[in-house]
C-alpha cells in the first residue's frame, strides 16, 4: 500500500441510496493510497442509507457519518457540510452511486505533488447499473492534462466525483446552495476555482465510473440546457462584469462536447 504522507477526507453526500452507498464505500476502502478519512454526510434519508453507513463505520475507523439537521434537497450543502468537518489537507468528492478506480487516490496525490497544484481531476467512464466494470491497469506516469478557465467556460472538464483539492481552497469556494443552482452547483463551483487559479491538472484516463440511471438517461435534458445557462448568465467574473453574450456561446459548447462524450464515448 502506499504510504504517502498526505490525508484526505473524501466526502460522500448520500440521500436515499442504499442500493448503492454499500459498493461506493468499498471502492474507497479498496484504495491503494490509505491515509484518508471517508465522511458520509446523510441528507436525512428515508431508507437505509444510515444503517449502511453505520456498519461499514464500525468495521473501519477511517469511516464516519454525518447527518444533516433538515433535508437540503440537493447536494451542495451536503458537500459543504463534509468540507467544513474535514481533517485532511485535500478534500475529495465521491457521488454516493458512483465507484472509484482503485489507485485513483494514489495517482492523484503524487500528480498533485508533481505538478505542484492545488486541485486534479480525472477521466470519468459512464456504466450502466447491470455493466460489468473492466479496472484497467492505469499508465505510469499517467498523462496529465492542464485545464484552464476558458477550457472550463466551453466544456465542464472536472467531473466532480473525480476531484482532490485543497481543503483551504474549497473552504474559499464552496458550493451555491440557492436551489436554483440544483444540478450546476458544481459545474458553477469548479468555474470559480479556475479563476482564482491559472490551471487545474487532470489525468487523462477513467478512474472514475459514473452509474447512468434509468432516471438520468431519460431526463429532460433541455430543462439542463437552461439550469446551465441561467448560472452563466449569473456568473459574475471576480472584476464584476458578467458574461454578456458568451454566455450562450459557453451554454451551446457545452452541450455540443456534452453529446459528443457523453453519448457516444459514454466518458468525460
Amino acid at each position: 500500500m502506499s504510504t504517502l504522507p498526505i490525508h484526505v477526507s473524501i466526502i460522500v453526500p448520500c440521500f436515499n441510496a442504499a442500493r448503492f452507498v454499500g459498493k461506493t464505500i468499498e471502492s474507497v476502502l479498496a484504495q491503494t493510497c490509505s491515509s484518508f478519512e471517508l465522511i458520509v454526510v446523510d441528507d436525512r434519508s428515508t431508507d437505509e442509507s444510515v444503517e449502511i453507513v453505520e456498519a461499514y463505520a464500525r468495521g473501519d475507523s477511517r469511516v464516519r457519518l454525518i447527518r444533516m439537521p433538515k433535508n437540503a434537497g440537493a447536494p451542495a450543502a451536503p458537500r459543504n457540510a463534509g468540507v467544513a468537518a474535514a481533517r485532511g489537507e485535500w478534500v475529495a468528492f465521491l457521488d454516493a452511486d458512483d465507484l472509484w478506480h482503485p489507485r485513483k487516490l494514489e495517482l492523484q496525490m503524487e500528480a498533485l505533488r508533481a505538478h505542484g497544484a492545488l486541485m486534479c481531476s480525472t477521466q470519468m467512464k459512464d456504466f450502466r447499473n447491470d455493466d460489468r466494470i473492466a479496472i484497467e491497469p492505469a499508465p505510469f506516469p499517467p498523462p496529465i492534462e492542464r485545464v484552464t478557465l476558458t477550457q472550463q467556460l466551453l466544456k465542464y472538464r472536472t467531473p466532480t466525483s473525480s476531484i482532490v483539492a485543497s481543503r483551504e481552497f474549497m473552504r474559499r469556494h464552496p458550493f451555491n446552495e440557492d436551489p436554483s443552482y440544483k444540478a450546476r452547483e458544481d459545474t458553477d463551483c469548479f468555474i470559480r476555482v479556475h479563476e482564482d487559479m491559472p490551471f487545474s491538472i487532470k489525468i487523462a484516463h477513467p478512474l472514475v465510473f459514473y452509474r447512468q440511471q434509468a432516471s438520468q438517461i431519460s431526463g429532460n435534458k433541455w430543462k439542463m440546457v437552461g439550469r446551465h445557462l441561467t448560472m452563466l448568465k449569473k456568473y459574475r467574473l471576480r472584476s464584476g462584469r458578467g458574461l454578456g453574450a458568451m454566455a450562450y456561446v459557453y451554454t451551446s459548447t457545452h452541450f455540443l462536447a456534452s453529446i459528443y462524450l457523453r453519448l457516444i464515448r459514454r466518458m468525460l
